[in-house]
């Protein structure tokens, strides 16, 4: 099972705050479905990890117990968890989540009904903000040491995981703002890119030039100098924009 050092753990509380919030009574289903993707896609619940009991996810999202366990069986449907009973039972994340077809670039766009211009643009000006609230801010010792553990992981994956790590590290950087509802937006959008991302190859050169640009935007976050920290991420950002927009414009 995954371990995590003390200092993710109080961050982690950050993210899994954000993400298990409250849903609209309108469609609790749907939106208890997608908070329960988030949380496993984005990985702040990781692989072999056990979501939250059901009690306290009914009661962080606001849903019957009834609709949380629907929500659950349609995810372990999908093969995203697996239910243990005994006395360690609980939900657990598998570690190989069942995925949809690969379909191509175009396909991915059209059947989102995803306007391009509109997710880049959303993106860019959430992360960007988000990598100079960060650097204003006057981190503690486990904030610092939560997006460096990151950090690392995002380069230290392998092309398997490295969409996973890279996400949590953009998710620990809205985190380490102490801003809720700019972790849950970042959340959102990281979702809608990643599956565009998905539907683009992973290129082992833009993932070292990504590296190099995390490590960046990191240092200008723990250095406190909020202008590098936002024309980092611009760059990095744009560069994912450039490619998104040569493979699926």
């Amino acid at each position: 099972m995954t371990t995590h050092e003390p200092h993710d753990l109080v961050l982690n509380n950050r993210a899994s705050e954000a993400l298990f919030r409250a849903v609209r009574t309108g469609n609790a289903f749907e939106e208890t479905v997608e908070r329960l993707l988030q949380a496993i896609r984005l990985g702040v619940v990781a692989p072999g990890e056990r979501l939250p009991s059901e009690r306290e996810l009914a009661g962080r999202l606001n849903v019957s117990r009834v609709t949380l366990r629907e929500a659950i069986r349609a995810l372990q449907d999908a093969g995203y968890v697996e239910s243990r009973r005994g006395r360690y039972g609980g939900t657990f994340v598998n570690a190989e989540p069942n995925r949809r077809s690969r379909k191509g670039p175009r396909r991915i766009v059209q059947d989102m009904g995803v306007d391009l211009h509109d997710a880049l643009t959303h993106r860019h000006v959430l992360e960007t903000g988000a990598a100079e609230a960060a650097a204003r801010r006057e981190l503690g010792d486990a904030e610092r040491a939560h997006l460096v553990s990151r950090l690392s992981s995002a380069a230290h994956a392998d092309l398997r995981t490295y969409r996973r790590m890279d996400s949590r590290l953009h998710l620990a950087i809205a985190e380490v703002t102490g801003a809720a509802t700019l972790t849950s937006a970042i959340a959102d959008v990281r979702m809608r890119l990643n599956e565009l991302l998905d539907a683009i190859p992973l290129l082992e050169r833009n993932i070292a030039h990504s590296n190099e640009q995390h490590e960046d935007i990191v240092r200008a976050i723990l250095d406190g100098d909020s202008v590098t920290a936002r024309q980092a991420m611009a760059e990095h950002v744009e560069g994912t924009a450039a490619l998104l927009r040569g493979f699926l414009s």
